[in-house]
């Protein structure tokens, strides 16, 4: 039996201290979380994707009484990219929630989203940059593997 370590780098930092053009990515998933459709959790999350062309695309959580039926802001904005810029790479993705009327301190996305952003980042071969804005510190990390180290992919299937 051997034990291995696993470790994630995060930057933490405020709003001014990103780049201009991040600044805007976090401001726009702040404002689309106002759209999102959250009547039975009241957690209202935002999602705001910059492609390599500049384009931003943004999502909103989109709940459902039957929950798994819902979607994440997440996969939202990602699948909307996709299906709508197809070829074009994500380069950053910005998380924001909001309830109670204030943004929250600490966001993370879920599981199935994380493994959403893993696998954008293999289907254009390189990293997508994460800021998880809360509402004082933003968490930066510099690829979805630094939040799903043990993700599943392509090489996992049995072809």
């Amino acid at each position: 039996m051997r034990k291995d370590r696993i470790e994630t780098t995060i930057t933490i930092c405020s709003l001014h201290e990103l780049s201009p053009r991040e600044r805007l990515l976090c401001e726009a998933a702040y404002e689309v979380a106002k759209n999102a459709y959250a009547p039975y959790s009241q957690f209202n999350v935002g999602a705001a994707v910059l492609l390599a062309n500049g384009q931003i695309i943004t999502g909103s959580n989109q709940e459902n009484a039957a929950y798994p039926s819902g979607l994440c802001a997440e996969r939202v904005a990602l699948f909307y990219a996709s299906s709508h810029y197809p070829g074009i790479p994500v380069e950053v993705l910005a998380v924001t929630a909001v309830t109670a009327g204030k943004q929250v301190e600490r966001i993370s996305p879920c599981g199935g989203c994380r493994q959403v952003m893993k696998e954008v980042e293999n289907r254009y071969k390189q990293p997508v940059r994460l800021l998880l804005c809360g509402r004082e510190e933003i968490l930066c990390l510099e690829s979805a593997e630094d939040l799903l180290p043990l993700s599943f992919g392509e090489s996992d299937l049995l072809l």
